[in-house]
């Protein structure tokens, strides 16, 4: 179980730096920096992002979900603010980069770490 958690997190760390690759408004100085990163993001998706659910559960609503994506972006750029050696070039660049990780980490959880029954 440890050993899959660590797994996950070198993965998720690791998608972090392909964003940075990919997208321009997103700057990873080092896989260290994508590794506290990925880390900070990890417990602000687990802490902070389910009261900004409920706190919004209102606009989200009247948006049919899509002001999800705006939470998202705003947890991405409080950890760009957060974390040392990781930029986030606006609020743009968070939704940008919030979503590539998103389907970046979705995919490579599919690929690598499929569901045991």
């Amino acid at each position: 179980m440890m050993l899959m958690l660590l797994a996950r997190w070198i993965v998720n760390a690791a998608a972090l730096v392909l964003v940075a690759y990919i997208y321009p408004g997103v700057h990873v100085d080092s896989f260290m920096a994508a590794l506290f990163a990925a880390l900070v993001l990890g417990l602000v998706n687990a802490v902070i992002r389910p009261l900004l659910v409920i706190l919004t559960l209102p606009v989200t609503l009247l948006t049919l979900g899509l002001f999800l994506f705006v939470i998202n972006a705003l947890c991405f750029w409080l950890v760009a603010e957060m974390v040392g050696g990781f930029t986030v070039g606006g609020f743009g660049a968070a939704l940008v980069g919030s979503i590539l990780y998103s389907l970046i980490t979705l995919v490579t959880s599919w690929l690598l770490f499929p569901r045991r029954k």
